[in-house]
């Protein structure tokens, strides 16, 4: 029952963040599941829920039973006989009511609790899908290193020959050396890169480190965003979490008024009483059982005064924090969609800059035909290319990463 419950959970988290899977490999999916299923950090919000559900039932019981029992040093003489010993017991009972007022406090405080086990699963998606793009983005930027160390090694060989031949410059080969050592240079700090976001994100599934993650080799920008944004944040649940805690304070002040009522007792008293010798009565050595009623009057009850006024304060304080963080979480969303329609922007302006370079590459390439080739053109173009290359990556995985903080605030 508990696994199907754990799995129910999941497929609502996976369900709020569909929208950014659907664009993705089926291998962020797998790990967004394996992390919810094995993070220590769910596993422990989990179980302070599970805890404050037992509360509940801790909470619904009667105050101890009290039992006493007193031995007479000197027994008292009565008429039937000397009192010997005397047993009694004792049970308080609360105002009528007061239990269940403390058993829905319980529930509302687990209520809450739940959602910051929601929160630490919406948020978990959130870090999981940050490092895969991250992680994307350095694959992604390896291999157009790769590329442009092959483009760079193709135009060094142009030099040699045009040296060769005595139509360019040692000088250019050495500037095209020097430019292939830089991009070797940034490909192995990018390795250094990988193998650590590649380590934060093992570890938020909660699996040795080096395990190798499987990361698409080009993730391409939907030809239009997949919906309108239209968010309920009432439904948020770092919004909802606010109002159950609301709703908690007002089954606390329910608990608070039942408490300072009076409280009932009943109760039993046995008193042995022993014979008295050489006397023949009715009643001789009957034995004393008093039936006892008390009541508990909470006469000085400002501590129920002041702690109502608290409850009103608390609450005043939860409606301000709760407006406070709407306020933060539809600022965070308006930069979010700036932020990723910036990235769209971003990106189809570098494509297009991207084929205008290409195009200029292949007039040096038409030019080194007729043996007028400048490779102080070719180490602009390229470094150009590899701009725009970059800027365009950096602006996939933007788009993706703000979309995935949209889908966080808006679904």
């Amino acid at each position: 029952m508990k696994q199907l419950s754990r799995n129910i959970k999941l497929c609502t988290v996976l369900a709020v963040f569909g929208s950014v899977l659907s664009m993705n490999a089926q291998e962020l999916d797998e790990f967004i599941q394996q992390a919810i299923m094995n993070n220590p950090e769910i596993y422990k919000v989990e179980l302070q829920y599970n805890l404050s559900s037992e509360k509940v039932n801790e909470v619904n019981t009667l105050p101890n039973t009290e039992f006493g029992l007193g031995y007479f040093v000197s027994e008292p003489e009565t008429r039937t006989g000397p009192q010997r010993f005397k047993v009694s017991v004792k049970q308080m009972i609360p105002w009528f009511g007061t239990i269940t007022a403390r058993e829905n406090y319980a529930k509302s405080m687990a209520d809450a609790e739940y959602e910051d086990l929601v929160i630490a699963k919406r948020q978990l998606v959130v870090s999981v899908s940050k490092h895969y793009y991250k992680l994307y983005a350095l694959h992604a930027k390896q291999n157009v290193l790769d590329e442009n160390i092959e483009l760079l090694e193709t135009y060094r060989t142009m030099a040699l020959n045009a040296v060769e031949t005595g139509k360019g410059s040692a000088v250019a080969v050495l500037k095209l050396q020097m430019r292939e050592n830089d991009l070797k240079k940034q490909k192995a700090v990018i390795k250094q890169d990988i193998t650590s976001e590649q380590a934060s994100l093992n570890k938020l599934i909660n699996r040795d480190s080096g395990v190798k993650i499987k990361i698409p080799k080009v993730l391409e920008l939907p030809d239009a965003e997949m919906d309108s944004i239209s968010p309920n944040l009432d439904m948020h649940p770092e919004l909802l979490k606010y109002d159950k805690l609301y709703a908690s304070v007002a089954q606390s002040e329910l608990v608070n008024k039942s408490e300072s009522q009076p409280m009932l007792g009943f109760g039993l008293d046995y008193i042995n009483v022993a014979e008295r010798p050489n006397m023949d009565f009715s009643d001789n050595g009957k034995d004393i059982l008093m039936p006892m009623v008390s009541v508990s009057i909470p006469i000085f009850n400002q501590k129920y005064r002041s702690t109502s006024k608290q409850h009103t304060l608390k609450q005043q304080e939860l409606k301000a924090a709760q407006q406070n963080r709407r306020n933060t979480l539809e600022s965070l969303l308006q930069k979010a969609i700036a932020d990723r329609n910036a990235a769209r922007i971003t990106y189809n302006t570098q494509k297009e800059n991207l084929d205008q370079a290409r195009n200029a590459e292949k007039i040096l390439i038409k030019n080194y035909e007729t043996g007028t080739i400048d490779f102080n053109d070719v180490l602009d173009i390229q470094e150009l290319q590899l701009k725009f290359q970059l800027q365009m990556i950096e602006a996939v995985t933007n788009y993706y990463i703000q979309t995935t903080n949209i889908n966080y605030i808006a679904s």
